[in-house]
Parts: structure tokens; sequence; C-alpha cells
């Protein structure tokens, strides 16, 4: 330990090591349930790439691991650390250090928070569209590292189609660039698109180039009350088949909507078993919600209500984005599962999750991006109780084994960290494994890159 500190002080300045363990412990763990968490033997935050290669060659040479870490807002246990690991906290890195109109590109450091970035671009008439529901503290680099989403993919895709390019620091404290700043590009091998959703297994981002699109008009939403979650499920479908394209697509399940009312007194219809969210950002978006309403009648919709102005549509938003506060004040503890299913086999999804939620007797809420066919259950539990927790523990991996056997996959947007490990394997085969195994070993040979997590 002193070593290590020693070593470390060598090219730090002494603010950026954080040592007394009543602070490092807040440094242990993200927002996820039931993962494991070491205790950190040092927390640093670089302001510098110079003194993240420090850390990284430090970490080398003593065989320490290093846990990279940003808001911490993670659901998957990616940023928990290690016993005797090196916490490297990057949201000090947070500089915007351009902003192009002209090649409609940003270029960040990993700290700078997503909101904060979103806000910049727009004075430029430009739009950063990766929005996932934590964006006002998330930061760019914990999105580059889950290859988060949010509420616009169905329209204009995640956090990986707006990487152009990366500074990345190797494990031996080399510095890497991949990628351009270039529209088009395709030389060599896509190293870009390797280190996005890699979790910090593969070097330590210290820069990204990213793609901006030009500012949207305000989008407007409409609302569809349904009397089952699947002909809300036949609407989403005939929508996507139709060909629209919406910026946002939302579902919520009756249990959902219920613990929203329960905690906004938002007004909804207690008879509402499903509601569905559309909105269009055209420069008319009037036709085309018209078009989605009379989709969602012929479906089966008891109540369209479309927003006649953004304020209109700005309260319509307001109980998904309650969403899971809500479902939080449900009991003591959520575990938050995130399973995205082609959208064919939605209504599956969604009616599975109630028979599992029946079958272990839980609270089960189910809000989702229906667009793109990413579901969010919530397990809602009783940490206190160990035969609930044991229910909700053994009610979300029912769950990802459905979106398995659906034709999903196990994560659209949160990362596997801890929590999903062996979920991962289930869903690669032993050729993947192997083979990603392999990737993993030529970057950090050593395998002190986040160790424990993935695989």
């Amino acid at each position: 330990m002193d070593d290590l500190l020693s070593r470390l002080s060598e090219n730090l300045p002494p603010e950026a090591l954080i040592t007394d363990p009543d602070v490092t412990v807040s440094y242990s763990n993200d927002m996820a349930s039931f993962c494991d968490a070491g205790t950190p033997a040092v927390v640093v935050l670089p302001r510098t790439v110079e003194q993240v290669q420090h850390v990284m060659r430090t970490a080398t040479e003593l065989r320490v691991p290093v846990v990279p870490q940003g808001a911490r807002t993670g659901l998957s246990g990616a940023a928990n650390a290690s016993d005797g690991c090196i916490v490297l906290s990057l949201v000090k890195m947070d500089r915007i250090l351009e902003i192009s109109p002209v090649d409609r590109i940003a270029v960040v450091e990993p700290g700078v928070v997503n909101a904060v970035l979103s806000r910049a671009v727009g004075e430029h008439g430009l739009y950063y569209p990766p929005d996932p529901s934590s964006w006002e503290m998330c930061t760019i680099g914990g999105n580059i590292g889950t290859a988060s989403g949010g509420l616009c993919c169905v329209k204009y895709g995640v956090t990986a189609e707006y990487v152009l390019g990366l500074e990345v620091v190797l494990a031996d404290g080399r510095l890497l660039s991949t990628g351009r700043r270039t529209a088009k590009g395709v030389a060599g091998y896509d190293l870009t698109r390797l280190f996005v959703g890699s979790e910090g297994s593969l070097g330590i981002v210290v820069k990204a180039v990213l793609a901006l699109r030009p500012k949207p008009p305000q989008q407007l939403v409409l609302a569809a009350e349904f009397p089952s979650a699947a002909t809300a499920c036949d609407a989403v479908c005939a929508i996507m088949e139709r060909g629209h394209t919406p910026s946002l697509l939302e579902i919520m399940d009756r249990t959902t909507i219920r613990a929203v009312n329960a905690m906004a007194q938002m007004g909804l219809p207690d008879t509402t078993e499903a509601l569905l969210l559309a909105a269009f950002d055209t420069p008319d978006p009037g036709p085309d919600l018209a078009a989605v309403g009379e989709l969602c009648a012929a479906a089966g919709a008891t109540q369209v209500v479309p927003a006649e102005d953004a304020a209109e549509s700005e309260l319509l938003l307001q109980a998904r984005r309650l969403s899971l506060t809500a479902l939080e004040a449900v009991k003591t503890a959520t575990m938050i599962d995130d399973v995205c299913v082609p959208r064919s086999q939605l209504a599956a999804m969604l009616d599975g999750t109630a028979a599992i939620a029946e079958k272990y007797d839980l609270t089960i809420g189910v809000c989702a991006h229906a667009g793109d066919g990413n579901t969010h259950p919530v397990v809602c539990f009783d940490h206190h109780d160990p035969g609930e927790s044991a229910r909700a523990r053994e009610s979300f991996d029912e769950i990802m084994a459905l979106g398995l056997e659906l034709g999903g996959t196990i994560t659209g947007e949160h990362g596997v960290g801890v929590l999903k490990k062996e979920w991962l394997a289930r869903e690669l085969g032993p050729v993947g494994v192997e083979l990603q195994q392999g990737i993993k070993k030529t970057f950090d040979p050593l395998g002190i890159l986040n160790p424990g997590k993935l695989f």
C-alpha cells in the first residue's frame, strides 16, 4: 500500500489522491443490486491524459487492478471496486474540447456530463441524440463504456453509432488513437466499436470524437391507453410495419402506471392496462400523430390523446420519466432488468414477465423503449426479507431466460458488469466467450483492467 501511494504521488498532485477509507468506500459501487463490491486501496481523480498514463504504468509495474469509473449511475455493477484496487474516477476530466458545426462533431473528455454536452451543442444548432434516463448525471465516458441507449434510440440509435474516434490509455500506459474525425472511414479493424461497451476492461477512454446531428424541431407526443399489454404491443408493431419513424415510442404496463399514479397523482384511469407514448420531431408532426392515433384505435386503444404543443407533450412524458422513481417507492429495493427482444415478441415478453411476477408473488413493473424492443422489468422487493430477496433474484434470472427464449439479448443498454456475467456466457456460447476472452488478453495481458467484469 505504501509503495503504491508513493509511486502514484510521484506524478500526481495531492488533491488527485483519496486514501481516507471513509471517503473511498463511497466509490465502491454503482447503482446495481446483488453485485459484490470490494474496498479500493486508493481513489485517483486525474485531470490529464498524462496522469492517467502514470496511473496505468504504476498499476502494471505493481500488478494492481484498476477500476475505471464515471458518475456510477450504472445498473450492472460494472463500476464496482475490487479489494485493493485503484479506483480511477474520470469525473474531473470534464472539458468539451471542441464543437464543430461544419464537421458536425464534438471532441470531449470522458467526464463530460451527457446533459451538459447536449446543451452546449444545442447552442450551435446541433444535437447529440443518446439520452440515457440518467443524462443529467451520467458521463460520456460511462455512456461509452456501457454502450448506453435512451428514449430516442428508435429513431436515432445508440451511443455506439455516435462515437467516431477515441483516445485510449492501454493497460501498460501507452496511448492508442482509434477511428477518425471524418464522416467516412473504414481503414483497418474497427477498434473504436470494440471499446464501446467494453466496460473499461480493454483500456481507459480519455478523449472521444462524437458525431452530431442538426437539432430537430420540438417533438409532439401522443398518449394512447389500452385494455391490455398485448393490444398496446399490437399498435407498436403496426406503427413500425407502416413505416413510421417516431422519435420516441414508449410503453408502460399496469403496475408502472399505478405506481406513478400513487406517487404523483397523474390521473391515469385505474382501468388502463398499458400506456403507449409516441412522439415525432418532424417539421409537421400532425399528420404522423394522426396516423399513429388511428393505428392505436384500430389495435384497441380506449383513448388517444395527442398533444397540441410542447408544454402538453412534456406533461404526457412526465409519467414515463417518473416510472423508475415511482417503482422504487413500492418496496425498499429494486432490480432493474434490461432485456431487449424483437419488436414482434414484445407482447410475449410483457405477458411472460407478468406471469413471472405472479409465480414469485412479486411486484414487477415494466416500462420499455417499445420502438426498439428494449424492456425494463423492475423487480420490487423488501431487501430486509431474505425470502423475498431470494425470489427477486430468481425472478430476475427467469426474465433474462425468457428474453433469450424469445430471440433477444440479456442487455440492450445497461451492460453486463457483475450482474449478468453468467448470462453473457449463455448468450455468447463457448466459442464466443473464448474469442472475447482472447481479445481481453491481447489488450490486458495481466488482467488488471476492471477484473471480474463481463467474464
